[in-house]
């Protein structure tokens, strides 16, 4: 399976492209569109900024790429700041986001220490295919922002950080996560190989 990983200067490519292979997927790092939209998966991996984020995108035309992608129905998986760039924006800056997903991305408050940094757990929701088997695992997290959905039905996980939050999303072929699967061991490699199962 051919998984396109979206190259915009920000994510962890070697990392999420190597759990990508063990996990049975054959990746691809890329910032063209040309070699992009020949994907099975598209993945948008992410560290950093949330507007630095999006003004990359924008100035390697890869905004509206997948943008399109996920209003076509192919299979889109957000990582950490990646998947907070499908929302509409964020407190983090002044950049609209990808707008993909309805909601905002919030800061944690400042009573709680930040960056959220370590591994946690999820509490994944009652109907959710994707994540029912990683109930109570351990995931690895690094993130001083948590997303707010409009729309409660697309959680399909939460995690406690004295705040409940929004720790997965899934919404049609739309997949998205606050941790990191790559730095996640044994249940990240698993949950990798879960999406690909998923999207056969």
């Amino acid at each position: 399976m051919r998984v396109g990983i979206v190259d915009y200067r920000m994510g962890n490519l070697a990392s999420v492209s190597k759990a990508i292979e063990k996990a049975g997927g054959t990746p691809l790092v890329s910032d063209q569109t040309g070699e992009l939209s020949g994907s099975d998966l598209l993945v948008l991996p992410g560290v950093g900024n949330f507007s630095a984020g999006m003004d990359h995108l924008a100035e390697l035309g890869l905004q509206d790429f997948i943008v399109d992608w996920a209003g076509s129905g192919r299979p889109l998986l957000g990582v950490c700041v990646g998947m907070q760039l499908f929302f509409e924006e964020s407190d983090e800056g002044p950049a609209k986001g990808l707008g993909i997903l309805k909601g905002r991305v919030e800061k944690f408050d400042e009573s709680l220490k930040v960056p959220h940094m370590g591994w946690n757990t999820l509490q994944r929701r009652d109907d959710s295919r994707m994540f029912g088997e990683f109930d109570d695992r351990y995931f690895y997290f690094v993130h001083s922002y948590y997303c707010i959905p409009e729309d409660e039905q697309i959680v399909a996980a939460r995690t406690d950080y004295s705040v409940e939050f929004a720790s997965a999303v899934h919404q049609g072929s739309v997949y998205g996560v606050q941790f990191h699967p790559e730095k996640s061991s044994d249940d990240g490699l698993a949950l990798y190989r879960r999406v690909l199962e998923e999207i056969r």
